[in-house]
């Protein structure tokens, strides 16, 4: 099955592109790296020829309300536009446990990427997952002695299980909302990025803030848990620092 990839030269979309091959499927890269733009259109024309689905794993790195809102709407509704065109029959996008519960800037664009596939004419379905557990690796990645990490109550997930999770409902037939996908294990943020700091050998202060007002209360207080019926990944945290710790050869 002919199956494009938004994003699939991000974290994830590598592992959708690799889960892709190993089942036998073609998967169509699309990333500024291929010529492809999703936020201008540029180099959308003609590459989903031929896809029976798209698996929509794009992303922008902000904490802006209206940066968010601007490329998730305008990524999805040129790629539902191009899939439309196409003929593509179903589409796939990966979402946030909680961004409707939360009002933090980057969640709004997610808000506003899960109205537009709903309303973009091609059948859909939204997998709503809660942080992987890569989430503090950039906030560790500075030369700063200190690592400034928001508190933040998850039950984060392998992002590998997330990628085979959205290759399997590509696969299938549209759903609309599946199940929400979390970790097994319920974990704040700054305890993670505490044991990665130990995991990596690194020599740095993990300084713990909250969001001010509503929003760090939410984040604190399990808004980012999912509510009600969800699937619960297998992999747990500790499995990810032991492929660290062994990768590092400690």
């Amino acid at each position: 099955m002919r199956i494009a990839v938004a994003g699939g030269t991000g974290l994830v979309g590598r592992m959708v592109v690799a889960r892709l091959l190993a089942a036998a499927h073609e998967p169509v890269v699309l990333a500024r790296a291929q010529g492809v733009d999703l936020v201008t259109g540029a180099g959308l024309e003609g590459t989903l020829s031929g896809c029976r689905a798209v698996i929509d794993v794009s992303n922008v790195v902000t904490v802006r309300k209206r940066v968010s809102v601007e490329f998730f709407a305008r990524a999805s509704g040129n790629l539902l536009a191009a899939a439309r065109r196409s003929g593509v029959r179903h589409l796939v996008a990966l979402s946030i446990v909680g961004c409707d519960a939360v009002d933090f800037g980057y969640y709004h664009g997610k808000r506003a990427q899960e109205e537009v596939v709903a309303g973009g004419g091609v059948p859909w379905t939204i997998l709503r997952a809660t942080q992987f557990f890569e989430f503090p690796e950039p906030l560790l990645a500075n030369r700063s002695p200190v690592a400034v990490v928001p508190r933040m109550l998850s039950r984060p997930v392998a992002a590998e299980e997330v990628a085979a999770s959205l290759v399997a409902h590509a696969e299938q037939d549209a759903t609309g909302y599946a199940p929400e996908l979390a970790g097994p294990e319920r974990m704040d943020v700054v305890d993670m990025a505490r044991r990665l700091v130990e995991a990596r050998g690194l020599r740095k202060l993990v300084l713990p803030i909250s969001a001010p007002g509503e929003v760090g209360a939410r984040m604190r207080g399990g808004g980012l848990l999912p509510r009600g019926e969800h699937v619960q990944g297998q992999w747990t945290f500790d499995r990810y620092l032991a492929g660290i710790r062994d990768a590092a050869g400690r």
